[in-house]
């Protein structure tokens, strides 16, 4: 691997050339923008969920199964509140949208909680393709309908006692009566509403517009969970476009295609850091 300095140069170069710069953002990205799923801000928020359920992080307790809905929305009313609403946007992404406002991009991000929004990135060049913490839907997904939750989430934490919610406050589908989950891709019924589809499309086009041109394909913290939504095909497409760039920013995973050794620039270090020098 290249020295630091010269992976910078190289990495600066590749983008002010670009004519497309298509960038995927994952938990890592996140991670190090602040936003953290363990440590003191969950300690600190989740003491009586902690005490209870012997939680030991975000990630792992949204998996929890709660044995009613007044426990289940006590806890998923402030792990949505802490993620999405209470966060403000964050310095690292916005200055990552600093950093390609002025060129023709796309974003595409298995995180959901509207970090690229906040910093600034246009609504309508951003796919969230694995949901979005602001919405609820069926949890049997029976239309494809989403709802914003914002107002239902504070009533929710204002009236949680011993870590349940009154059940006047549980959310029922207002089609078929059943119960209702986050809008997140966690099981077979993820709802993908007509904003969802528009993305999509627009994504496909970003693309389409984008074969034979110079593109950058900016990886920003995209590991393993779903590595078939960003990850692999950022790879490929990279292999298949001779114009193509890959830059991946990822602390712990920077390996990729050996075909693609000599278009890909990797970084380990520290992602701020990296996003900074880049723009200087």
């Amino acid at each position: 691997m290249d020295n630091y300095w010269t992976r910078i140069d190289k990495a600066k170069a590749a983008l002010e050339e670009a004519d497309k710069i298509l960038l995927g953002g994952g938990a890592g990205l996140s991670a190090a923008a602040g936003i953290a799923y363990s440590g003191k801000p969950f300690t600190d928020h989740f003491g009586p969920f902690i005490d209870k359920y012997g939680f030991t992080d975000l990630y792992t307790s949204s998996f929890y199964p709660f044995a009613t809905q007044e426990e289940k929305w006590a806890y998923w009313s402030k792990h949505i509140s802490l993620s999405r609403y209470e966060a403000g946007p964050t310095k690292l992404y916005q200055d990552i949208f600093r950093l390609v406002q002025d060129k023709s991009y796309f974003v595409i991000t298995t995180n959901v909680e509207s970090q690229f929004e906040k910093a600034g990135f246009p609504p309508d060049n951003v796919f969230e393709i694995q949901g979005n913490y602001s919405y609820l839907q069926c949890a049997k997904g029976c239309h494809n309908k989403l709802y914003y939750n914002e107002q239902l989430v504070k009533d929710m934490i204002e009236k949680t006692v011993d870590c349940q919610i009154p059940t006047e406050l549980v959310p029922q589908c207002p089609v078929c009566g059943g119960k209702m989950d986050p809008n997140l891709r966690m099981n077979p019924y993820f709802v993908q509403d007509e904003k969802w589809h528009e993305r999509d499309t627009s994504y496909k086009d970003f693309l389409l517009n984008a074969e034979g041109k110079k593109i950058v394909f900016l990886e920003l913290g995209v590991g393993f969970n779903t590595p078939g939504i960003i990850r692999y095909p950022f790879e490929r497409m990279t292999f298949h476009n001779e114009k193509a760039i890959l830059i991946r920013l990822n602390k712990d995973h920077p390996e990729g295609m050996e075909e693609i050794k000599d278009k890909t620039i990797s970084f380990t270090e520290d992602m701020q850091e990296i996003v900074l020098a880049v723009m200087k």
